[in-house]
């Protein structure tokens, strides 16, 4: 699915209406006022509005997945109960060290078991899952036991995704990075008509979208046994949109003393 195209981005301006500039001239000869005109305006009246610029800012970031998980499953089932447990302790151990020596952390393997009674014997199955964060790093680890072990050893393919943390980072990156744009074009827009950009009066987020991948949740399901690495790298990013509205106080072009 294609990210959906943000909107145009908008610049505010308000104008004071021309009758309200005329009125102070609406005024006969006789010093009486015509019909429609307005009195003196009171002290608070008179004060002069203060001037803004009101922009809205758009951002989109994306980021891949953090984290990515495969599993290792080693069973055999034999006659005799300690036949079965050996068969697969065996090739437990054989996974264990290979992991240590490719660096794989003691924290990032969870390793069950299962021994059951079936009608022939015994049936004796482990699984030893785990958790990578360098993708590099698990294709060559899956394929070096891919190649090692029997038929018996199966290594499901490999799944990734995003820890919460990174997902809230990646939100505010893309409210900041929208915050950033409407400021920048604020920015531009006082220097084009010789004004100074003062303070934010208001910054206000008003539409936030997330998606994963550029395929349909259909196409995913069909073809998530047939993509490559990369491919479900692609479809398991995910991409945040931001829309931010900011007023901004508007200040005259400061006049710099001159000295003699």
């Amino acid at each position: 699915m294609s990210p959906p195209r943000a909107p145009p981005s908008r610049v505010f301006v308000e104008l004071v209406p021309w009758a309200d500039r005329a009125r102070e001239k609406d005024v006969v000869s006789s010093g009486e006022t015509l019909p429609g005109t307005c009195r003196p305006l009171s002290s608070a009246q008179a004060q002069i509005a203060p001037r803004e610029v009101h922009v809205s800012g758009t951002a989109m970031v994306s980021a891949r997945p953090d984290r990515a998980q495969a599993v290792v499953r080693v069973s055999s089932t034999k006659e005799a109960a300690a036949e079965a447990k050996k068969s697969v302790s065996r090739r437990l151990d054989y996974v264990a060290q290979s992991l240590r020596q490719q660096g794989v952390q003691a924290e990032n393997i969870i390793i069950t078991k299962d021994f059951r009674r079936v009608e022939n014997g015994y049936h004796m199955e482990a699984e030893v899952c785990i958790t990578f964060t360098e993708f590099g790093k698990m294709q060559n680890i899956c394929n070096f036991l891919v190649e090692k072990l029997d038929s018996s050893v199966v290594i499901t393919p490999p799944q990734f995704y995003h820890t919460p943390g990174s997902i809230e980072n990646l939100r505010r990156q893309a409210c900041l990075v929208a915050v950033e744009n409407a400021w920048r074009k604020a920015q531009e827009v006082c220097n084009l008509v010789g004004q100074t950009l003062g303070k934010p009066l208001l910054i206000k987020e008003e539409e936030t979208k997330e998606w994963e991948g550029q395929i349909d949740d259909h196409q995913s399901s069909r073809l998530s046994d047939s993509l490559t690495v990369q491919q479900k790298i692609k479809s398991t990013t995910i991409h945040a949109a931001s829309k931010v509205f900011i007023t901004f106080e508007v200040k005259g072009k400061e006049k710099r003393k001159k000295y003699l």
